[in-house]
């Protein structure tokens, strides 16, 4: 899979030389700060810091280029949908390859560079799970999960104008989650459609979007889903989506992005009894491979 643009950062010489002349110079010793976490650091001011007018009419010309393009080939796949009624599966394929095309180029207007990893764990048949902080987010997932992947969502996604019933159309997937024993009969229907149609699926495990790109609690959804289906799960770790669209602004900044497949983590052997120690076994492992903006505040005794 090709990547979708450089992902190589500044690299701050200057700063790091005052760092390193100051301890020559007999100043009081300060607390070590690795390069990597601090490159991240100084990374993630930059982009948060980039509120000049010019940058923020750029960005928000490329948004409503954005969505203008994606109510055109919402509008296309529609209508393709509609001559599909009789045959759901070409319906899903349909979905994924609108998703392919409409994610991508989201993607290229947007401008974000991004580095995809792990690429030869991205066409398994699996439940891909993913971390959510940003609404490139989605646009990553519809480009990047498989063709024949469903997905879940809120049933009030049917409100949001012609994506919202595109979604229906492509025969993905809805629960009520204001209702437990509703959302619970949805979950084993989803695993019996991924069964019974040789399909993957593709969820969020925390359920909703992290409002500071630090990961939230899992959900157990996605493991009822596995013991159901016996799929393996499939991580996909997003990291700076946070950093170039924050929640409730039109300002994306061109911070670089990053995918990362991890390898499957077959569930073949999982036992309903053990539910609670698969989550934080996936959860520990997403802590892992994010860099320390993106991980759960640590909880001081």
């Amino acid at each position: 899979m090709e990547n979708g643009g450089t992902s190589s950062f500044p690299r701050f010489r200057r700063l790091e030389c005052c760092f390193n002349a100051s301890s020559r110079l007999g100043v009081k010793e300060t607390p070590k700060i690795p390069a990597k976490e601090l490159g991240s650091k100084l990374k993630a001011n930059m982009y948060l810091d980039e509120e000049g007018w010019g940058s923020v009419l750029l960005s928000w010309i490329r948004v409503v280029i954005c969505f203008a393009t994606m109510m055109v080939t919402t509008f296309v796949w529609a209508l393709i949908m509609l001559a599909l009624i009789p045959w759901p599966y070409e319906r899903i394929r349909q979905g994924n390859i609108y998703g392919h095309i409409t994610g991508r180029l989201m993607m290229w207007i947007l401008g974000n560079p991004t580095k995809i990893q792990g690429a030869e764990f991205s066409s398994k048949r699996a439940i891909y799970i993913s971390n959510h902080a940003s609404p490139l987010d989605i646009f990553l997932i519809m480009w990047l999960t498989p063709t024949g992947t469903v997905g879940i969502a809120k049933k009030e996604i049917i409100w949001y104008p012609l994506f919202g019933q595109l979604y229906v159309l492509a025969n993905h997937l809805r629960i009520d989650r204001s209702n437990p024993t509703a959302a619970i009969e949805s979950m084993k229907q989803a695993a019996r459609a991924i069964v019974e149609n040789n399909l993957s699926l593709i969820i969020f495990p925390e359920g909703t979007r992290s409002k500071n790109g630090r990961l939230l609690p899992f959900k157990k959804g996605f493991v009822h889903l596995a013991l159901q289906s016996g799929l393996p799960i499939v991580p996909m770790v997003l990291t700076g989506t946070h950093l170039a669209w924050k929640k409730g602004s039109l300002n994306v900044r061109p911070a670089p992005l990053t995918v990362r497949y991890l390898p499957p983590i077959s569930t073949n052997d999982w036992t309903a009894d053990k539910i609670d120690d698969y989550i934080k076994m996936i959860h520990d492992l997403y802590v892992k491979h994010l860099p320390e903006s993106q991980r759960p505040p640590v909880v001081e005794d």
